[in-house]
């Protein structure tokens, strides 16, 4: 048999190079497995201005590079490769990619993250982080008494609305449905927020430009068809996230949203495996908690692995 790692962890984000740095100085055979870029979706924020130890925040790239750079100077070491699958049950668990091969590891941290689901309109990938957004809370505070789109119901939507409300002058809330999906919790506050619009019923089918800049939306209401044009500084998408869990075939327990289930020991339904970051059931997906995870699975991968 080839190489056995002390740990393998699937995803170069936050929660993963946290595992990486301390199990890697702790001493343990430590790989990382990243099929594009490190830093997952945190390399799509231009400044992020709430990560503690950074008084005027930190570009996503820059806190990724440190990241990873943090971890490989104990000894980490990054394959850019892509997970095509898995086998979990063994001792020795068994890591497939689509080019180097299979790796194999006695623990197996997956830290593959979430990708914001996508309306799938034309410019919306061109206008990322220049107009469209898929986080309020990293990218709101580029809207600054400006008018702003939230698209969505649920709780995410509404939080990302509320956010908005007290720093734009103005933000459409746009839902395809006739009452909101939040929670009650929510209902209260964004009702009285006076600089909320609802556009109920209605869904966006157009992102406008000029000049190459988002200029506005167009809504079409779902029971008139009737057409309606918003000028608008940004639009924040807010329809939900897609765990990146498909390699997985069905592997590990999933909960209904598609999210590894582990709860903040980050143990998974196998022994020896662990899930962190946005990948599994949570609350709050964030940088800081994402971490958090990383450095939970380490600690408990290091027990598993001194039995």
């Amino acid at each position: 048999m080839e190489h056995i790692y002390d740990m393998v962890i699937i995803g170069g984000g936050p929660a993963g190079y946290t595992a990486a740095l301390y199990s890697s100085r702790a001493g343990f055979d430590t790989v990382v497995l990243e099929k594009m870029a490190v830093g997952g979706q945190m390399t799509l924020t231009d400044v992020i201005d709430n990560y503690p130890g950074f008084p005027e925040g930190v570009d996503g790239f820059t806190l990724s590079s440190n990241m990873q750079q943090g971890a490989e100077r104990f000894g980490t070491k990054t394959i850019y490769d892509e997970v095509v699958s898995v086998d979990l049950e063994s001792e020795v668990k068994e890591i497939e990619t689509a080019f180097s091969g299979k790796i194999f590891a006695k623990t197996v941290v997956i830290a593959t993250g979430a990708n914001p689901r996508e309306l799938g309109l034309e410019n919306e990938q061109e206008l990322l982080g220049q107009g469209v957004h898929y986080c309020a809370h990293c990218d709101g505070r580029f809207y600054k008494d400006k008018v702003a789109v939230v698209v969505g119901g649920g709780n995410s939507a509404v939080s990302d609305a509320l956010y908005l409300s007290h720093l734009c002058k103005k933000v459409y809330l746009v839902h395809r449905r006739d009452v909101l999906r939040a929670t009650k919790i929510y209902h209260d506050p964004i009702m009285k927020a006076e600089n909320i619009e609802f556009c109920y019923n209605s869904v966006m089918s157009k992102i406008g430009t000029d000049n190459g800049k988002l200029s506005g939306v167009s809504l079409i209401d779902t029971k008139t068809s009737e057409k309606r044009e918003i000028e608008c500084d940004g639009v924040f998408i807010s329809i939900g996230r897609k765990p990146a869990t498909e390699f997985l075939d069905g592997k590990l327990e999933l909960d209904k949203g598609g999210y590894i289930v582990a709860d903040e020991s980050t143990k998974t339904s196998i022994d020896g495996v662990f899930a962190v970051g946005d990948v599994r059931t949570k609350v709050l997906r964030q940088v800081v908690t994402a971490v958090s995870d990383g450095a939970v699975a380490a600690h408990y991968a290091e027990e598993y692995l001194s039995r």
